[in-house]
């Protein structure tokens, strides 16, 4: 984690989302520096996939601010905030399953460049995506599994590369939906250590149901409940909170 006076890499403003008279997000405001790791956990409903979509700039805020590196993104398209930095995984795995696991790296970089309209250039021509692709798999320890089909890895396996893709940009915060959603409780600690084996400038900011995992990978943690960040703290304080355990846990 950086110093507080490091300039933010994400930084809400009292952002809200409003669909008619629901309120989905109210006022939330939260700031992420350069290597943060930060978590948003509430029950289901509370509105955490709807603040990412806004955050992402999948739908547009009803009020307040998105600020990307000192810029205000919050009219920004989705492309351009990917362009400037920020990358996000979501709950439902996009992978090709019938390719292999450096064909999807390798496809992830080149949809972000201007050679995806080259049609008559050979893919293997680009060698510098190709060393690209080895270097984020080299980093993950995925490379000597690059020429395995997508569908023989497991679950957990895939929910991995499924963010490696999202490492393609090379961004400098990534957003992680439920990154061990539908995990096992062994391939929910693969997960948990492969998260913490990223780079350590990279901030992220995640959605977890899991709370082995959140408590493993983050140091700080916002607690939304229908829609309101009610509670915020670090990892110790907010397993201590009598709040939360009534709030999110569902105990008195």
């Amino acid at each position: 984690m950086q110093q507080p006076d490091a300039q933010p890499v994400l930084e809400l403003r009292s952002l809200s989302k409003s669909f008619g008279g629901l309120h989905a997000v109210q006022d939330v405001t939260i700031k992420v520096l350069p290597g943060d790791r930060k978590a948003i956990i509430g029950p289901n409903g509370a509105g955490k996939t709807t603040l990412f979509n806004v955050i992402t700039g999948i739908l547009p805020a009803t009020s307040g601010q998105t600020v990307l590196f000192g810029s205000d993104v919050t009219s920004w398209p989705s492309h351009r905030r990917t362009a400037l930095g920020m990358a996000r995984t979501f709950q439902v795995t996009n992978l090709f399953p019938k390719l292999t696991v450096l064909d999807n790296v390798l496809l992830a970089i080149q949809g972000l460049r201007a050679m995806k309209f080259v049609l008559w250039r050979p893919l293997s021509s680009y060698r510098d995506v190709y060393d690209k692709a080895r270097r984020l798999l080299q980093d993950v320890g995925y490379w000597d599994r690059r020429d395995v089909q997508v569908r023989n890895l497991s679950h957990g396996e895939q929910r991995q590369i499924e963010i490696v893709l999202g490492l393609a940009s090379d961004p400098k915060i990534l957003l992680l939906d439920e990154p061990a959603a539908g995990l096992a409780s062994g391939e929910s600690r693969e997960m948990a250590a492969f998260l913490k084996r990223l780079d350590p400038m990279l901030a992220i900011l995640l959605i977890e149901h899991d709370m082995d995992v959140v408590f493993d990978v983050v140091d700080h943690i916002s607690v939304l409940h229908f829609g309101e960040v009610v509670e915020e703290g670090t990892t110790d304080e907010i397993r201590a909170s009598t709040r939360v355990r009534e709030i999110y846990l569902g105990t008195g």
